[in-house]
This record gives C-alpha cells, structure tokens and sequence, in this order.
C-alpha cells in the first residue's frame, strides 16, 4: 500500500496493491496494521478503530453533501469506489487548522481502486461521474443524527471547482444546507 499526503496533509491517498493475472486481480481493500502503520509513518497517531461501514449506489449526476458529524460523534471515514467514479471532496472545518476553510478533491474509481483518509473535522462529500456508481466507506463512529451537520455545495466561500457534468441531482437536505461558517 502507498500512502500520499494531499495538500491537506491530514487527508491522505492510499493506493493499495493490485496483484494482476490472467485470472484477473486480487487485492487487500483494509488491512488495519498496514493502514495503521501507513498513516503513523505519516504523523498521524491515535486512530480510532473503525465501527460501521456504509455503502451507497448512484447514478450520474448525484451530488452528496458536504457532511459531517461534530463532538462528540465527529467521524474519520476511509472512502472508494468499487464501481463507476466520483469526484470526492473533503473540507478541513477544524477552526485551529493551517488547512481550516480548505478543500481537496480526488477521483476515485473503480478502476484507479484508490482510497482517500479524511480525519474527523472534515466536511466530505462526492459528485457522482457514472451510473450505478458504488461508493463505500469505513466510519470511526457511529451515525448519530443529532451531530449530523452539513454545508451547502455550492458555498461560494469554498470555491470547491466541482467537475461540470450537467444536471445535478441534489437531496433536500443537501439543498437547504448552511454555508461554511455559519
């Protein structure tokens, strides 16, 4: 597994090794030492087992978030795709931050097979790129709706340069969501 800090070093790219014949390809999608030694070489150190893992499926055009849950349910996610492409986006939001107001995106697919660490204090979320698209993630929390948080999209204070794929589709509550810092 490689391991590649993002701009936000905190956020980190994991590429893990494919093993490729003419049977087809093997490879280990979550190795806790591995994954644990990997960001500790990094810096980060005092990871939260994780507890629940999630799995959605999507259509072109989707646009999910940008989610988060705050103290004391805040949530690091462990995200990739096994099918189709996302273009992934996660916000630094922890105030003390060098990196706080910033973003990073990342395509994810089910062919590149990279995963993306986004730490608890991040906002995060992804713009679907193909149909039936299946977007899974590991959390070091539980969902807890009474944390849950979110910020608009299109927050002209974050600029985020979504790619531009035509109609969006867009959920209530992803629609009617706060703008950063408010």
């Amino acid at each position: 597994m490689r391991f590649t800090k993002t701009d936000i070093p905190d956020v980190v790219i994991i590429e893990p090794d494919v093993f490729r014949d003419d049977r087809g390809w093997f490879m280990e999608s979550f190795n806790e030492h591995k994954f644990h030694a990997g960001l500790k070489d990094l810096g980060q150190n005092n990871l939260k087992p994780f507890v629940q893992d999630n799995h959605s499926c999507s259509d072109k055009g989707v646009l999910r978030g940008l989610h988060f849950q705050k103290a004391p349910t805040a949530q690091g996610k462990l995200v990739h795709v096994t099918q189709g492409a996302v273009f992934d986006v996660a916000v630094d939001i922890r105030p003390e931050s060098t990196t706080f107001g910033k973003w990073v995106g990342i395509e994810l697919t089910g062919e590149n097979k990279k995963q993306v660490w986004i730490p608890e204090g991040f906002a995060h979320g992804f713009l679907v790129l193909e149909n039936n698209t299946h977007f899974h993630y590991k959390t070091t929390n539980f969902y807890e709706p009474r944390d849950e948080g979110a910020i608009i999209w299109s927050d002209v204070t974050l600029a985020i340069d979504w790619p531009n794929i035509g109609q969006l589709k867009i959920g209530k509550k992803d629609k009617e969501a706060n703008c950063f810092g408010v």
